[in-house]
């Protein structure tokens, strides 16, 4: 990870997305969240530099539509996904299409 990265506040929230190269239809968790970006915990990993479209579902049912780019991956076998705590991807956000005010919520 950029030492840059160390200062960005995460919260720690686990919420169900769906994500994909052309529509978001693998399902994973976000593991952590933040203004810039946000860990997806998932075994279906993209390589870094891959655009991607996220669909975050929060817990009242709202949907924030994201786009990104998959910025570091840590690939781990499907059946250790649930032992090895950062398998997944961290992805910056490039832009909010729609839900913004819903996904501000969740990182305050």
């Amino acid at each position: 990870m950029v030492p840059e990265n160390k200062d960005i506040k995460r919260h720690k929230k686990r919420i169900q997305l769906r994500f994909g190269v052309e529509e978001p239809t693998i399902i994973g968790f976000t593991e952590d969240v933040s203004r810039e970006g946000l860990f997806i915990k998932t075994a279906h990993v993209f390589p870094p530099n891959t655009r991607i479209k996220i669909d975050l579902v929060t817990s009242d049912n709202n949907v924030v539509n994201i786009e990104g780019v998959v910025r570091w991956v840590h690939r781990v076998p499907p059946n250790f996904i649930h032992l090895i705590k950062k398998s997944g991807m961290g992805v910056m956000i490039t832009r909010i299409v729609s839900g913004e005010d819903t996904y501000s919520r969740l990182i305050s």
